[in-house]
């Protein structure tokens, strides 16, 4: 997995999602600039979702850079601690992965988890986050 490749997926998926054109242009900025790791990435913009999704989605932005947080934890500092399953649906429904960093989000089991890119994707995110290659 490379930089590019993964920016180029992440620019595919963000001109897919139902956003205005300047939330668009603003999100593909942000994506470069988290690349150049001088991204805050804190898009405190309304997305497009139902109220518990967006409610995940910003605590989500919350987390930061390369620290991980489980579904479980997600889900108490919601307020909703028994939501871990539905946490994961939301995360599932992300119309902006890598600046709403669902990837840092793991298992309270251990592993990887999963991903909206897959595996490889999330594996390369945390890794990049840990040691900015």
């Amino acid at each position: 997995m490379h930089r590019k490749a993964i920016l180029q997926w992440a620019a595919a998926h963000i001109e897919k999602a139902d956003l205005s054109s300047a939330l668009r242009s603003k999100a593909l900025r942000e994506l470069e600039r988290y690349f150049s790791g001088s991204c805050s990435c804190r898009m405190d913009v309304p997305l497009p979702g139902t109220a518990f999704q967006r409610l995940v989605w910003r605590s989500l932005i919350r987390v930061p850079f390369g620290h991980t947080i489980t579904y479980g934890e997600l889900a108490t500092r919601i307020g909703h601690p028994r939501a871990a399953r539905a946490v994961g649906t939301a995360l599932r429904k992300n119309p902006l992965p890598i600046l709403v960093p669902c990837h840092r989000v793991v298992p309270a089991s251990g592993g990887i988890g999963e991903y909206v890119g897959g595996t490889p994707r999330k594996r390369w995110l945390l890794q990049f986050e840990r040691t900015g290659r």
